[in-house]
């Protein structure tokens, strides 16, 4: 079986990048430098449900208990910066990451020291050097109120009228207090002088105005001007991408079953800055349980919500655990142990997916056109005057077709799937008749129609080439144990 899939894995990666070759412009390692955040993708994780990389740190840990720390660490987020980085996300949210009483960080008692179960001032540092040296960088989570009455400030006295109110066992700060607000923007801005992180999230914001937290990304960007600063709330600040939970049920909606209506699907896309896509977030239900609620497989509904999510224009944001159709209804179930000895069909799909998107400049900040859209049935264009794509997402009950005309496409022309490797070319009715099973997508590359394409049947035979020598080298082996045999 390991052998089969081996074999599998080997011809997708040749077959996947001869369709790119000499097609796609190569990113060059300066071009870091000049990305903007909507060309970004974000993974978003917690430290603590992550990957236990040291045993040093394990204070009072159990992981029989969802809401006890489990052990998860920087180290473990080193530990598993390969894996990360082959799925081809570019920042890596980690959550709030201070001194706090709740494994998800959702009780800090400081602004200024680091939560020991995640390790040392110097781990951290060097997780940020580590995932900055592979070409993605480190977000981190920093609360503007809702804290542990613990918290360093909540326990000073002279501090009590910093206070405006205790729900819910957190306080709450006067975020009009400008001592308040003083102390916030230093806290922050030193935390982004002392490590060299590439974003900050700003949560907890409902309750200050948006002159404030203006002020407060102003002092950000003032302190590092290559700082992403974002929201997981609604505002109307300077944030670089806007955020609304509406976009997040608008596509669990849409893909969690097939022949759903889809007209909504562009509203996050009307405004003048890139928005936040996702299908779920570490605060809600994972999109994995509104499927299965509508009695489909999970799986099939997360390749067709990632394979539309990562191609269309906007800054894809996924939960980690999504790529293993991690369940849950609320947390701390949806805030699982990750479990990496599950299948990986889903990883393989997303690195590929974003291996294309990663490679292409179009199709992270091209022209987008919507061709169609029609109760799941979805087919756009991204284009720029280097290259153009068509994406078919068919989130439908039945086998789809589209037809494609030379004005859509350019004369000459003809269509290179490159998931499913499907050539379409142009017919006696002078069109593209682009055809996709249910539940799939497709991303066709629009290339000049050249015939045979050489590079993918070099490629091809290079593949029949190595599991021929693969089969040939088992016979061996197998003669020669029966030789063995026969002598004993």
């Amino acid at each position: 079986m390991k052998f089969k899939k081996w074999i599998s894995a080997t011809a997708a990666s040749l077959l996947l990048a001869t369709s790119l070759v000499s097609t796609i412009p190569v990113a060059h390692a300066d071009e870091s430098a000049t990305r903007t955040i909507a060309e970004e993708s974000i993974y978003d994780l917690l430290v603590d449900r992550f990957f236990n990389g040291s045993g040093t740190n394990d204070f009072d840990t159990n992981t029989q208990d969802p809401s006890k720390f489990a052990g998860g660490d920087f180290t473990g987020l080193q530990d598993k910066l390969k894996f990360i980085g082959e799925m081809g996300y570019t920042i890596v949210s980690i959550g709030p990451i201070f001194s706090t009483e709740k494994y998800d960080g959702s009780m800090p008692t400081s602004y200024t020291t680091i939560e020991r179960h995640f390790g040392t001032t110097e781990e951290f540092q060097s997780t940020v050097e580590a995932y900055k040296a592979k070409n993605m960088s480190i977000m981190v989570d920093f609360p503007l109120t809702n804290v542990s009455p613990n918290h360093e400030w909540a326990k000073d006295a002279s501090k009590a009228d910093w206070i405006a109110s205790t729900n819910n066992g957190q306080v709450q700060w006067d975020l009009s207090n400008k001592d308040v607000q003083e102390a916030l923007i230093q806290a922050v801005t030193e935390f982004v002088s002392t490590y060299d992180i590439g974003g900050i999230r700003l949560t907890n914001i409902a309750g200050a105005d948006t002159a404030f937290i203006n002020a407060v990304i102003a002092a950000l960007k003032e302190t590092k001007t290559s700082l992403y600063v974002i929201a997981n709330e609604e505002s109307d600040a300077d944030f670089d991408a806007t955020f609304s939970p509406v976009t997040a049920d608008i596509y669990r909606n849409i893909f969690k079953n097939v022949d759903m209506d889809s007209s909504k699907l562009m509203e996050p896309f009307t405004g003048e800055k890139p928005t936040q896509i996702m299908v779920d977030s570490l605060e809600t239900h994972r999109f994995t349980f509104d499927s299965a609620n509508e009695n489909m497989f999970p799986p099939t509904r997360l390749k067709m919500a990632m394979g539309a999510l990562f191609m269309l224009p906007g800054i894809p944001v996924v939960q980690y655990g999504t790529e293993i159709a991690m369940n849950g209804e609320a947390k701390p179930d949806t805030h699982q142990l990750y479990n990496f000895k599950t299948d990986e069909e889903l990883i393989d799909y997303i690195k590929n997916v974003q291996s294309l998107r990663n490679q292409s400049a179009t199709l992270r900040n091209g022209d987008f056109e919507v061709i169609t859209n029609e109760n799941g049935l979805l087919v756009f264009t991204r284009s720029s005057d280097e290259e153009k794509w068509v994406i078919m997402v068919n989130n439908t009950g039945k086998t789809q077709r589209v037809d494609l005309t030379p004005e859509q496409l350019g004369e000459g022309k003809m269509l290179n799937g490159i998931l499913h490797e499907e050539k379409v070319r142009i017919n006696e009715k002078e069109v593209y008749p682009v055809i996709l099973d249910r539940e799939m997508v497709e991303i066709y590359q629009v290339r000049n129609d050249e015939g045979l394409n050489t590079p993918y049947m070099v490629a091809l035979g290079l593949v029949w080439l190595i599991f021929i020598g693969f089969v040939v080298i088992i016979i061996k082996r197998g003669k020669v144990r029966r030789q063995e045999q026969d002598v004993q």
